[in-house]
């Protein structure tokens, strides 16, 4: 198992060493990058989480400080038509390595979704269980994995980040012609990932909802991209009961507690996702 985090990055973090599982995708890669830029050692994981004894064998072989679940789950349309492989990847496979981590005396950060919760005019935060199967096996699997008293959970909201050409990113990898406009809660990864190391570091436990603080209607975030990206896209809206998945607002005060450093969600998002890509031109802010 090949160990990264040497290379020209800054000195080792001493006694920090990672285990990482979901190496391909956009959370996984991008800690990945975190802990070479930080100077953490760190391994991405070979063994399947469905078997337990390769779980092991992996964190023999690597003798991390901290273990982190960052596995890419089938999204919340796939796991309509994909029931047993969405049983698996949500609930099965992340209690073994939540059971293992614990039988080894090991911190576990578990990159969760707000994809569980609904809300109306009448619930506005995170009161209402969203009704698609991928959310009611999600929210299955926290309320297991909450009584290990090792795991830290996080609950990523809708992903924004730098990279514009990930599939898994909402401004573009889920761009569609007709959106719904609704107010979300969304996690800027380049801002909040670095985050979950420190609260890895801290070995802070429980349950996070881990967005930015505030909200933004998915119209909020496409005009910023038409604006500093892309001046010819356009977009229609549709109805919340036509779209049928989950929109919510998370309550990031307990986050924003621990790390007041955190922007508000419009700010970090301009920061973070569109002034690195932003197109030589003036800017109209009127949002």
């Amino acid at each position: 198992m090949e160990f990264k985090g040497n290379g020209n990055a800054k000195p080792l973090a001493l006694g920090l060493r990672f285990l990482i599982y979901g190496r391909t995708g956009c959370i996984g890669g991008l800690l990945g990058k975190i802990c070479e830029a930080q100077g953490i050692s760190f391994a991405y994981g070979s063994g399947r989480l469905e078997d337990r004894e390769s779980l092991v064998d992996d964190i023999a072989a690597v003798q991390p400080s901290h273990v982190f679940n960052a596995t890419g789950p089938p999204d919340v349309d796939r796991g309509e038509f994909s029931k047993i492989e969405t049983i698996r990847s949500n609930v099965i496979r992340a209690l073994i390595l939540a059971d293992v981590c614990q039988e080894k005396g090991l911190p576990l950060i578990f990159y969760s979704t707000s994809c569980m919760f609904h809300y109306d005019a009448d619930h506005p935060i995170e009161n209402d269980s969203c009704g698609s199967f991928y959310s009611k096996t999600k929210g299955m699997a926290e309320e297991w994995i909450k009584n290990y008293e090792n795991v830290c959970i996080l609950r990523v909201g809708m992903p924004l980040f730098s990279d514009l050409s990930h599939h898994r990113n909402f401004i573009t990898g889920y761009m569609w012609e007709r959106v719904v406009n609704i107010p979300n809660s969304m996690t800027v990864l380049d801002e909040l990932l670095p985050i979950s190391i420190e609260m890895a570091k801290r070995n802070l436990k429980g349950i996070w909802d881990f967005t930015n603080p505030g909200v933004l209607t998915h119209n909020q975030v496409l005009e910023m991209y038409r604006d500093y990206v892309d001046p010819n896209f356009t977009w229609n809206n549709f109805s919340v009961q036509e779209q049928a998945k989950c929109n919510n607002e998370l309550d990031s005060t307990k986050l924003k507690k621990e790390f007041p450093e955190i922007l508000p969600i419009k700010e970090s998002v301009i920061k973070y996702v569109f002034e690195p890509n932003k197109k030589k031109k003036k800017i109209i802010n009127h949002y």
